[in-house]
């Protein structure tokens, strides 16, 4: 389908080539990543400035591109992914407040994914949708983790790669099958819809809080992971994230004595993994099971 498709695990690719296409990739995932530090910033908040810049006026973008402390206007060159906040020391060139380092984090972040979803998957068109799914899984975990919810709108695209992943890739892979791609979607969602359920009375009559032990944002996000995944992946991820939500909470019990917490962050990191190497862990311990 390209014609760069899966060089990077080929014996007869070059070692420049590699280094210059990791870099390549890197840099433009830092690029998109300061664009979902907008999203992650002003989705959440009903008077922030469109996200997109549609019908934003004069003022709207004035607003948006100003120190919070100060009041003073960005310059181009402090916009700079990371870069900028490295050579700013994490400052305001004005003030000298601080700039939180969730910036450089989340562009960062996102650009480590996409590097090592190429690593991983080779390039291909798996590889492309797959970094697409990185970005939003970022968004929804930090927005849920600041706001403790999940748009929908975000998992529905979530949902919707699985189309053409299924599509365009099974055309030429092996891929995971359509029967996998449905079950993968209930078999974890309705668990948890069903815990969400049971919990929710049990949680309001000994607490006097209503809410659910699993909020139905997190049962969406299954729901679209699961389409994603597929079955063996799915249960990988929500193993995964289970784990690391377990750890993250003890660690939040710690620090804040609260011991509700978002739970999303922690799936998004299972299926992030899961992504790139769910059906491979899963094979492994079938495996490992079946020598037993």
């Amino acid at each position: 389908m390209f014609g760069f498709e899966d060089m990077l695990h080929s014996e007869f690719t070059e070692l420049p080539f590699k280094i210059m296409f990791y870099v390549i990739i890197f840099l433009f995932g830092i690029c998109i990543g300061s664009f979902l530090n907008v999203v992650i910033y002003r989705l959440p908040d009903p008077d922030s400035p469109s996200i997109l810049g549609i019908g934003q006026t004069k003022e709207d973008k004035e607003k948006a591109s100003h120190c919070m402390t100060c009041g003073t206007k960005i310059r181009p060159i402090d916009l700079i992914p990371v870069f900028s906040w490295i050579m700013l020391r994490g400052k305001c060139h004005s003030c000298g407040s601080k700039i939180s380092a969730r910036y450089p984090l989340v562009e960062s972040l996102n650009g480590l994914l996409y590097v090592l979803t190429f690593f991983v998957l080779d390039i291909n068109v798996k590889s492309i949708i797959t970094c697409v799914l990185m970005s939003f899984l970022i968004c929804i975990g930090f927005i849920d983790w600041d706001t403790k919810e999940i748009y929908v709108s975000m998992i529905a695209v979530v949902l919707l790669l699985a189309v053409p992943l299924h599509i365009f890739y099974s055309m030429e892979h092996e891929d995971v099958a359509l029967k996998s791609r449905i079950i993968g979607a209930f078999i974890i969602s309705v668990p948890f819809f069903v815990i969400g359920e049971v919990s929710r009375p049990i949680i309001k009559k000994k607490f006097g809080e209503d809410f659910r032990a699993i909020e139905l944002g997190d049962t969406y996000l299954m729901f679209a992971a699961g389409a994603f995944l597929g079955t063996q992946a799915v249960i990988t991820s929500t193993f995964i994230g289970v784990i690391v939500a377990a750890i993250g909470g003890l660690i939040n019990k710690y620090a804040t004595q609260d011991s509700k917490f978002a739970f999303g962050p922690f799936l998004a990191i299972g299926i992030a993994v899961g992504s790139l190497c769910g059906n491979q862990i899963a094979q492994w311990y079938l495996n490992l099971l079946s020598a037993k």
